[in-house]
């Protein structure tokens, strides 16, 4: 519980500054009393989330295969891994944007986005969107130093670059009178030191950096997107389940969409532990995967559900004693208020399942089971969230699309974890190290990257 905690309250602290300062970001931009603005952020931000996910992705594979490698004892495996993740993160993330960049006024239409809105989130996105690239090498930085243990440097990572983005986003905004395009230009600013600062925990401390031949890269490629593949997939489930509650909540007008706007800051902000916590305890059960310490899977999991419980109950009952203040402070009135103040004292409690569903991913990705955790993601996101959101909404109104929207996490958090305690208790059958102070080599035969279950996936 201990390893458990320390390793998701690190990497929440950083995480959290992240989505500390994107809501300041819409605070500040509501502050210059254009209502178009806010709801243009909540646009973009959308869109911006299905950038962030599929980042996540790639660095959940970066992070499961560095910690298997170094739980086998092999370095020179983690250091090689490690080059050929941040390789195919960049190659994969500038073909995304490369796509996605002469459409983005197209993709904003879709999800409900009209006249000055529409063209003020396109403009935003069009300064944002080419730093994915950076972003994305980046997280990747954060994904080997997790898998190395290092939860403090990880943390400093996202930590800098929030630092950077709160120091650079009031500059830009009011400083420099540039308005949303000084909000999107501090946005690249402060990716570029989140790059920076995880280069130099992963490369110049602890040396888990070596970019492979192409030998080696070529090999790399299977292992990689085995994983990265279904993660990108599961990670990508939320986005899309957001972007049709977006659409469904932009029927009843800007107000509305504003209001979930400020939820979508609130949620990271208050449940950003929760996010952490499924990428802290991936690196805990790959290392003892790797190293064959099966016991200690189930112990892991158990520990890191209670911590779940715990902490969004006290999360919720927070939010809902001081939701008319959180609304307060973004300026919200009307309905963009009201959605708040419902989000805040009954929809806020759906993520005791969605955290369920957050840490059995980890399992599922890191234990060489990532279709289970892309089924789960994606059933949570479609059927968890289409029909709950529909119905509400055409029954009653905006107030129920949320309702929905937090209702369809029950049946998938429930079914994701109990299929996770069988999936463990199959692995933990299986014969353990043989030597307790030795972790196991890689199976006879196998190149350093090896497609073999113990290294990568079934």
């Amino acid at each position: 519980m201990r390893h458990v905690i320390v390793m998701a309250g690190t990497g929440s602290i950083g995480l959290i500054a992240v989505f500390i300062v994107d809501a300041l970001n819409l605070f500040y931009i509501s502050m210059l009393g254009v209502e178009e603005l806010a709801a243009a952020i909540g646009f973009a931000s959308t869109l911006l989330f299905f950038t962030v996910s599929i980042s996540i992705g790639f660095t959940i594979a970066c992070s499961a295969l560095v910690s298997r490698a170094l739980g086998r004892g092999s370095r020179e495996d983690a250091a090689r891994m490690a080059g050929a993740s941040l390789v195919y993160t960049g190659l994969a993330s500038g073909l995304l944007v490369t796509l996605a960049w002469p459409f983005l006024h197209t993709l904003l239409g879709w999800i409900g986005a009209t006249g000055e809105t529409l063209r003020l989130s396109t403009r935003f996105l069009q300064i944002v969107l080419p730093s994915m690239v950076v972003m994305s090498l980046g997280m990747c930085t954060t994904g080997i130093l997790r898998g190395v243990g290092d939860a403090r440097r990880a943390m400093y990572v996202t930590l800098g670059g929030g630092i950077a983005a709160a120091v650079l986003d009031p500059l830009f905004i009011f400083g420099f009178d540039l308005g949303l395009d000084g909000a999107a230009i501090s946005t690249v600013l402060s990716r570029f030191v989140l790059l920076g600062i995880g280069l130099h925990g992963a490369h110049i401390v602890h040396r888990l950096i070596r970019f492979p031949d192409l030998t080696r890269l070529r090999e790399a490629a299977r292992p990689f997107f085995a994983i990265g593949l279904p993660a990108l997939l599961t990670q990508i489930a939320t986005p899309i389940g957001n972007t049709f509650v977006t659409v469904q909540i932009a029927a009843f007008g800007d107000q509305a969409v504003a209001g979930w706007a400020v939820i979508g800051r609130i949620i990271p902000v208050a449940f950003g532990v929760i996010f952490a916590l499924s990428g802290a305890v991936g690196p805990i059960l790959g290392q003892n995967f790797g190293a064959r310490k099966y016991d200690r899977l189930i112990g892991t999991m158990r520990d890191s559900l209670t911590f779940t419980v715990i902490y969004v109950l006290a999360v919720w009952a927070l939010l809902a004693i001081f939701a008319n203040s959180i609304a307060d402070l973004f300026g919200t009135q009307a309905l963009a208020r009201d959605l708040i103040l419902f989000f805040c004292h009954f929809a806020a409690g759906s993520f005791l399942f969605n955290g369920a569903i957050f840490v059995s991913s980890a399992a599922f990705n890191n234990l060489g089971y990532p279709t289970y955790s892309t089924v789960f993601n994606w059933g949570r996101s479609t059927l968890g969230v289409i029909p709950f959101v529909w119905i509400g909404a055409h029954y009653w109104g905006v107030f129920g699309a949320l309702a929905g929207w937090g209702l369809g996490a029950v049946v998938f958090g429930i079914l994701s974890v109990v299929v996770c305690f069988r999936v463990l208790r199959g692995i933990a059958a299986q014969p353990p190290a043989p030597d307790p102070h030795m972790p196991a080599p890689p199976p006879s035969g196998d190149s350093p990257f090896s497609s073999d279950k113990a290294a990568t996936i079934s």
